[in-house]
Formats: C-alpha cells, sequence, structure tokens
C-alpha cells in the first residue's frame, strides 16, 4: 500500500510542477504581449495610428497636410488604419506564443482563434469608401425660420380683478387702536 500512496504523491507533484511551468510560460507571454504596439500610416503619411496589444487606440496623428481634404474622408481613413493594425493583433499573439507557450495545445489554439474573430483582416481599401458629401447646402436668409405671422390686434392684457374693501381692511394686527 505504501507504494500507491507514494506513487500518488509523486504523479500529483509533477501535475503540479507542470501547472505552474505552464502558467509561468502563460505569464510570459502576457507580460510579451502587454508591451506591444502597432502602427500603420496612411498612404500620404497624413494620418498615423497605433494601438495597443488589446485593439485600444493609443495614438492618432493626423497631420496639417490633411487639412485640405474632407473630414469623411479623413475619418474614413481613421477607422481603416485603426481595422488594418487591429487585424496584426492575432498574428503578433501567435508568435508570442510559439516563442513563449507553444502552439500546439488546445488552449493555445483557442486563445488565437478567439483573437482572429475579435480582430479580422481588415477590408481591402476600395471596400471603404467615405460617405458622399451633401449636395445641398443652403446659406443666407432662406436658412432662418420665417417669423411668426403677425395677427391683425395685438392681445389684449387680462383686466386685474378689483378687490372690494371690507371693514377688516382698516384694523391691523397690532390688536389696538394707535391713539389710545
Amino acid at each position: 500500500m505504501p507504494d500507491n500512496v507514494d506513487a500518488s504523491e509523486q504523479m500529483v507533484d509533477n501535475w503540479t510542477k507542470q501547472i505552474q511551468e505552464t502558467a509561468a510560460r502563460y505569464q510570459a507571454m502576457a507580460a510579451r504581449m502587454q508591451g506591444q504596439t502597432v502602427t500603420e500610416r496612411s498612404k500620404d503619411n497624413t494620418i498615423e495610428v497605433t494601438i495597443d496589444s488589446k485593439g485600444l487606440l493609443t495614438n492618432l496623428v493626423i497631420s496639417e497636410a490633411a487639412s485640405g481634404k474632407r473630414m469623411a474622408e479623413v475619418s474614413s481613413q481613421v477607422m481603416r488604419l485603426v481595422q488594418l493594425a487591429q487585424s496584426k493583433i492575432p498574428e503578433l499573439l501567435q508568435q508570442a506564443m510559439a516563442e513563449t507557450v507553444g502552439t500546439g495545445d488546445e488552449t493555445a489554439s483557442r486563445v488565437i482563434a478567439e483573437a482572429q474573430s475579435t480582430f479580422p483582416e481588415a477590408p481591402p481599401e476600395e471596400d471603404i469608401a467615405p460617405p458622399e458629401p451633401e449636395r445641398h447646402h443652403r446659406f443666407g436668409p432662406e436658412e432662418e425660420e420665417p417669423p411668426p405671422p403677425a395677427s391683425a390686434t395685438p392681445p389684449q392684457p387680462k383686466p386685474i380683478p378689483r378687490r372690494r374693501r371690507t371693514q377688516d381692511d382698516d384694523e391691523d394686527d397690532f390688536g389696538g387702536s394707535i391713539l389710545s
């Protein structure tokens, strides 16, 4: 019987050691991913975005040269660049996993699949068209609200009803005559 107990203890010790080693590798992978960023620039270098490993925008630079563009075009480019940068996160994660944890186990495959579903490939550039500009611009007096039509006679104030004087109006609340 003591052999079975010793073997069981050895098996539990091995499992514990494997779990601790795996946890340490995953922590190393998480620490490595923590500092990762992805930066993308527009073709004309007027817009630059940087995202962190969680896909959050950490920096946005729009150069003065972009001031001549329509705002719809600039915002469309910003969103496209963010999507493009985010689509690179699964690749960074896979690389970090390969170097720390390995990509052969089921957990690694699930983590990579989740990253790919969260950050899919960016759509091709021609699929994202900026919204059409408004073609109906009106300036001048016609934009103002017309004044309400004037009535023929101005409204008359309501008469204030008069109160009748009573005997009590001559008495005060001091409890007696002032002359006494």
